[in-house]
């Protein structure tokens, strides 16, 4: 009798044979590659430079715009300040005392006695006076007075001087030599200032 066994075996180490056999590291042969190297190293440096031009183009646009901003910044405060200076000279213009100024240089005086129509009925209320030169009143403010405190007497102080007994000739003849007390030719106060 044959045993089933030593025949299943051999089949089965047959496939045991065939799996080792794959599973066995060999060298694979080089394949020959049809993608020629050129045209990616093109294109790689392409986007490359495309790039790099990108940012300095950007890096310019936005150097560019903050010189601008720069400027309109300037040109703003320029306007404003422009504003401020119109705006006082507005203000000026408006000020009465400065219209009645004016108006007193053209030689407008203001009515004595004005008289009022009533519209509704077309009554004139009051007498009406042409003005004159005499109703002219002063709309200047009076000029400012300087305190006392900022403007106090003079403080004048006397000194007693002691006057030596000496010989009035010798001190005449001194004088006429140009020669001090002590013998010294004089200078003047300036000089005399500096010993």
């Amino acid at each position: 009798m044959s045993s089933p066994l030593p025949q299943s075996r051999v089949p089965l180490q047959r496939i045991a044979e065939a799996a080792v056999e794959q599973a066995r590291l060999r060298v694979v042969p080089r394949l020959a590659s049809d993608a020629p190297r050129v045209p990616f190293v093109t294109l790689v440096s392409v986007l490359l430079v495309a790039g790099v031009v990108g940012l300095l183009l950007f890096n310019t646009t936005m150097q560019q715009n903050s010189f601008r901003a720069t400027d309109l910044e300037k040109q703003a405060r320029d306007l404003t300040s422009r504003e401020q200076t119109l705006q006082m000279q507005l203000e000026e213009l408006r000020n009465p005392q400065s219209v009645a100024e004016k108006a007193q240089t053209m030689g407008m005086v203001p009515a004595s006695s004005p008289a009022f129509i009533q519209l509704s009925n077309g009554q004139v209320i009051g007498q009406a006076a042409p003005a004159t030169t005499a109703d002219r009143t002063d709309v200047r403010p009076p000029a400012a007075q300087k305190p006392e405190e900022l403007a106090p007497p003079a403080l004048v102080i006397k000194v007693k001087a002691d006057k030596p007994e000496r010989d009035t000739t010798s001190a005449s003849q001194d004088r006429r030599d140009g020669r001090d007390r002590t013998g010294s030719s004089s200078q003047s106060a300036g000089d005399r200032s500096e010993r």
